[in-house]
């Protein structure tokens, strides 16, 4: 009901009154997924403010002023809800009002035991030479604090003075200790809204504030980059392009905001703001998404307009100073983005939906972008794919001039119920700014690896087991996680990836691969193993290669009687192949069960930049008591890396 006149108000605080009772109710029947305590405020607030508009309905001199106090509170009170009732549904369509929880039949195919790592190296682990908790429960900065939804998204990257932290829909800078601070882990900035990037930038970028965002540092070029997705689609626009077709030659994408990216704008700093509320998922998510225990959004039948894909990429080497920013408009939903470093461009593949088996592999003009100019995105689709990571830099020593991205992917697809396979996929990623045209995607070609099967049999599945409760978490172990890591050694080159899979001992193992990229740019396996020493679980892994040649893996540990927590693992160049000869190193101990089935969607490792050989690396875990997960942020540093700042 809109107000027209003061003879309207009654009806208007009735109606609002009857909201407010309604949503106080549906809080005591949804599942909590660690917005209890803001709930709980919430919820208290909205009891008594009922009871006052109920009481005097027609005090028409005060009322007006209470109903207008309590815009922000309504909008607090739903996006709580929203998000439990994302969560609930997801859970609910799987098991059921009342079904147990199914523990998973782990099965490993003929030939996967061959590559398994059955011990911890014998090596020293790596040194852990920094550790803080970053975003989650906890937190407080700058800016307040923030209820974070489930699952974290966690992302991470390492300058030489700051280390930029992105979980799900809120970011925050922290300081490194070296030549600009003396001390690791003091928040600076934070925790905000990831959209705080594009204030007065306009557009759906500005007015959106996703999830799924993800920082890089470009090391090449001591700047920032935030890569985050529009998932709700915007009006329908002339310039919009209808969505491509695979095989297609590349299309360039239509800029979201006139003018773009014009003047490079120094970074909004909001007043603290404590108990930021969880942010509501997007309505209109295209059939998001359809594998078991996966529930559809619901959309605007008529919806058309495009989504969109938004860049800020700093000016200077700090992140607290000024950004370029771009919008780009999407025709298909621009799922899961991977952003990568790459010296002709960001490649940033994503998915158009869970219940398509399609990709979209895009990248921007970087040097553009570095230069504040008006830059072009290029876009081509490929079909019948698993999630598609593209290589991405660590280190300063570049691929030979005009050598093409590398993209790989998982065999296998869970659509198809097709769980296990023995090869990974590569496509090499040639882009020409000048002509598009020319723009090109090599591939698809498999390399023959051990054969493995998805732990647990892919994403959105009950897998790992925690101590004291039947709740199991999710693997994610039908893709290649992030990163999909390049490094130039010499002549030589590398690209290490990985990804979670059974184990014959019953749990859970970290498959990685290091393959090898010869003259004719033809990409071979170098090595490969399973890191399964015991019968509990590794997965949702992230890998990083060190200046000399190292591996470090981190990854989620758990498994009864160990709750989730976070491990590293590595290896050093000359060590035998197919071992991760160092002993595990600790991260985080987890204290206590997680009573929703998604864990982390991906961790993240970057490499700093001061040495480059110290590896730093984020994941989660739950602290005793917590209601929601904390994230933990560590620096580790195998032998033969001594550090500098």
């Amino acid at each position: 009901m809109t107000l027209q006149s003061p003879k309207d108000l009654p009806s208007v605080i009735a109606i609002t009154a009857l909201f407010l009772a309604v949503a106080v109710n549906l809080s005591l029947s949804e599942v909590n997924d660690g917005t209890t305590k803001d709930r709980a405020n919430n919820d208290s607030r909205l009891a008594g403010s009922s009871a006052d508009l109920r009481k005097n309905p027609r005090d028409t001199k005060t009322q007006p002023h209470k109903l207008e106090s309590l815009r922000s509170l309504l909008e607090s009170a739903s996006a709580v809800h929203v998000c439990d009732r994302a969560s609930f549904s997801k859970e609910a369509e799987m098991q059921g009002p009342s079904a147990p929880i199914v523990a998973p039949v782990i099965t490993s195919p003929a030939g996967a035991a061959a590559v398994e790592q059955r011990s911890q190296g014998t090596r020293p682990p790596a040194a852990l030479v920094e550790s803080f908790d970053g975003l989650g429960a906890g937190f407080e900065g700058p800016q307040g604090t923030a209820t974070l939804r489930n699952p974290s998204d966690n992302s991470l990257a390492v300058g030489k003075n700051h280390i930029f932290q992105i979980v799900n829909t809120r970011m925050a800078v922290f300081t490194k200790k070296g030549k600009q601070f003396n001390v690791t882990g003091k928040a600076l900035y934070g925790p905000v809204p990831t959209n705080t990037l594009f204030k007065g930038f306009g557009g759906m970028c500005e007015a959106t504030n996703n999830g799924d965002a993800v920082v890089r540092y470009d090391q090449l070029a001591d700047r920032w980059l935030v890569v985050m997705p529009i998932f709700r689609r915007a009006p329908m626009r002339p310039d919009q392009l209808p969505p491509g077709r695979s095989g297609e030659a590349a299309q360039v994408s239509a800029p979201g905001r006139p003018g773009q990216p014009g003047a490079a704008e120094p970074l909004f700093v909001p007043p603290p703001q404590f108990g930021q509320p969880p942010q509501p998922r997007p309505p209109d998510q295209p059939g998001q998404p359809t594998l078991p225990g996966q529930q559809s959004q619901p959309r605007t039948p008529d919806a058309q307009g495009p989504y969109s894909m938004c860049y800020a990429i700093s000016a200077s080497a700090d992140p607290l100073g000024s950004y370029y920013r771009y919008e780009f408009l999407r025709p298909l939903f621009p799922d899961y983005p991977r952003p990568a470093i790459w010296p002709d461009g960001y490649y940033v593949p994503t998915s158009t939906g869970d219940d398509v088996i399609q990709k979209h592999a895009c990248v921007v003009d970087r040097a553009k972008m570095l230069k504040g100019e008006p830059a072009t995105e290029q876009c081509v689709i490929i079909d019948g794919v698993n999630f598609l990571n593209n290589a991405d830099l660590d280190g300063k020593r570049l691929p030979p001039p005009g050598a093409p991205n590398i993209m790989m992917a998982a065999g296998g697809t869970q659509l198809k119920k097709v769980l296990e396979d023995d090869g990974i996929i590569t496509w090499k990623f040639h882009v020409d700014w000048k002509n598009p045209a020319n723009t090109k995607v090599i591939g698809p070609e498999k390399i023959s690896v051990a054969p493995y099967h998805y732990l647990c049999d892919g994403q959105l599945t009950n897998c790992v087991p925690q101590p004291g409760t039947d709740r199991r978490l999710d693997a994610q172990g039908d893709k290649i996680m992030a990163r999909l890591v390049y490094r130039r050694i010499g002549d030589r080159e590398s690209i290490v990836g990985l990804h979670s899979v059974n184990a014959s001992s019953g749990g859970g193992g970290v498959r990685w691969y290091e393959f090898r990229i010869g003259k004719d740019r033809n990409v071979s396996l170098y090595q490969q193993g399973t890191y399964a020493p015991d019968g509990f679980y590794r997965w949702i892994a992230s890998p990083a290669i060190d200046r000399y040649g190292g591996i470090g893996i981190g990854y989620s540990f758990g498994g009864t009687p160990n709750f989730a927590g976070q491990r590293f693992a590595g290896r050093l160049a000359k060590d035998p192949l197919g071992r991760l000869t160092l002993q595990e190193t600790i991260l985080a101990e987890g204290e206590a069960a997680q009573n929703a089935m998604r864990w982390e969607d991906y961790t993240q490792t970057a490499i700093d930049p001061s040495d480059d050989c110290t590896i730093w690396y984020v994941g989660d875990y739950i602290k005793k008591g917590a209601a929601s997960y904390s994230s933990r942020i560590g620096a580790l540093r195998m032998p033969g890396c001594v550090g500098r700042y």
